[in-house]
């Protein structure tokens, strides 16, 4: 059973997590010309669209957003199961902001990776990710950090959203002690 060891974010943190992603990927990029944004489903979406509503918000703006499933793509799962990607654009030559809710071992976003490829040639791919919690398995790296947070291997974080979960916020949970 998992317990609650720690709120990391809370819902004011988040907001200006995602503000300050906002501007690092404008910045960055020098503009907003051929970018477009792509969330992985499901929790990666939902920030996804916030940073495109927040982008909008600072620079008048509308950037393309789109929902990615990598279920299909991941390598430790069936890969026959149904692509619940919403994405309505093409991807070729466009810088692609990947955004992922939290990134441990980096085998999500190998598999994120795969999935866009299979849509077109990119002509970059960015990450952004709300939470980096460290322990690569994979030489994969955030552009866009909101929280950087070293855990142990035997601890979870978990992203709420309002969208999902009623609620925003991030925590780090731990097994409970017989």
């Amino acid at each position: 059973m998992l317990k609650e060891k720690a709120e990391i974010l809370d819902a004011n943190a988040m907001g200006r997590a995602i503000t300050r992603i906002s501007f690092e990927i404008i910045e960055k990029n020098k503009g907003l010309g051929d970018i477009c944004i792509i969330g992985i489903l499901s929790r990666g979406a939902t920030i996804a669209k916030r940073l495109a509503k927040r982008i909008a918000e600072l620079e008048g703006v509308r950037v393309p957003v789109g929902y990615l499933d990598i279920t299909p793509y991941r390598d430790d799962m069936r890969r026959d199961t149904e692509d619940r990607s919403q994405i309505a654009f093409d991807v070729t030559d466009k810088k692609v902001v990947l955004v992922d809710d939290v990134i441990y071992t980096g085998r999500s976003v190998r598999a994120a990776i795969d999935g866009l490829m299979a849509r077109g040639r990119p002509e970059k791919i960015q990450l952004a990710a709300l939470v980096d919690r460290g322990h690569r398995e994979l030489p994969i790296r955030a552009d866009f950090i909101g929280k950087n947070l070293p855990t142990s291997t035997d601890e979870k974080v978990r992203v709420c959203v309002a969208e999902q979960d009623g609620i925003d916020r991030v925590v780090i949970l731990c097994e409970e002690e017989e």
